[in-house]
């Protein structure tokens, strides 16, 4: 048994492992609960393992879809191709809506945290149809990050720009002691240790410091710099917001709440915003699930009947 599935058997009972096949690329999917679908999309340097403390809580009341995203986790990962990116959060979105509608799901609603959240926020933007309601965790959206950014946040968000040098650059330096640089991050965003379950942090370790992992993690900032920000400023040129309920959270020990007007960002791309902070730094799931969990709950309403999870092989 390997470290993903022992840590999914321990951390996350009752959740099917079910690998979802788009455009003939395997993304690890786990399902399990009953009621209207919720997928919820983890952050870097993680897997979907960050919300094992959230998942099975929901599951009472939703169809809980947990997938690791991207150059992530058990998931399929692009490798760097000179002008291309397959890391932008448009085709990551594009990618997650495909698994949503393989397993039977038009519309659902959407959580995500860091990259994850990057990745929601623009599939709410691009299919807006598909998204009842939104909670995005500790981000601010790549146009407004490079445009705030000064030097004080350009020195404790460091690798925003180290990670976005050309390939191979950090890719390379990464790679000579790529456990070192992840237990930095995991660390280093908060002004306080974050208590990982230790197989969670063994399945983060394993998953991201392979060095087609560690490339994945430099595209997908790559393209953050080179790309979405683009894609953002097009958006704000034709006025699009969010259109459904959103919920945006924020550590209030962690670098987004220290050094950004997080509610006035925010309230600039979505119609319908509401704004909770938490009492966290970065890794808000894992540092403060209880207070996560009370505000999903409040936040997230269940919108039709609730239905078992059937597995499609079963159907």
């Amino acid at each position: 048994m390997s470290i993903f599935e022992k840590a999914d058997a321990k951390l996350l009972p009752g959740f099917e492992r079910h690998p979802v096949e788009i455009d003939g690329k395997s993304v690890m999917t786990l399902i399990a609960g009953k009621g209207p679908p919720l997928l919820m999309l983890h952050g870097d340097p993680q897997t979907h393992l960050c919300w094992h403390h959230l998942a099975p809580a929901l599951a009472n009341k939703f169809t809980v879809v947990l997938t690791d995203i991207r150059g992530r986790g058990e998931t399929h990962k692009p490798p760097h191709i000179e002008g291309q990116n397959a890391y932008t959060k448009r085709e990551m979105a594009a990618e997650q809506l495909s698994v949503m509608h393989a397993l039977g799901h038009e519309t659902f609603s959407l959580v995500g945290h860091d990259r994850g959240a990057r990745v929601a926020r623009r599939l709410a933007l691009d299919y807006p149809e598909a998204v009842a309601q939104l909670v995005v965790m500790d981000i601010i959206p790549a146009l407004d990050f490079y445009e705030n950014t000064n030097a004080e946040i350009a020195q404790d968000y460091f690798y925003f720009s180290f990670l976005t040098q050309n390939h191979p650059i950090p890719d390379r330096l990464i790679s000579a002691d790529p456990e070192a640089f992840l237990k930095l991050i995991l660390h280093g965003l908060s002004d306080q240790p974050v208590h990982y379950h230790d197989l969670a942090l063994e399945a983060y370790l394993t998953a991201n410091t392979s060095s087609d992992a560690v490339t994945a993690m430099c595209e997908c900032f790559r393209a953050g710099y080179h790309i979405d920000r683009l894609h953002d400023a097009a958006d704000r040129a034709a006025y699009k917001k969010i259109s459904c309920p959103t919920l945006v959270m924020w550590g209030e020990r962690g670098v987004v709440g220290k050094h950004f007007d997080v509610q006035r960002i925010w309230q600039g791309w979505c119609e319908q915003p509401r704004f909770s902070a938490m009492p966290s730094g970065h890794f808000i799931p894992e540092e403060a699930p209880g207070e996560v969990l009370a505000a999903l709950n409040n936040f997230l309403v269940v919108r039709n009947e609730r239905r078992p999870y059937v597995h499609p092989a079963r159907r």
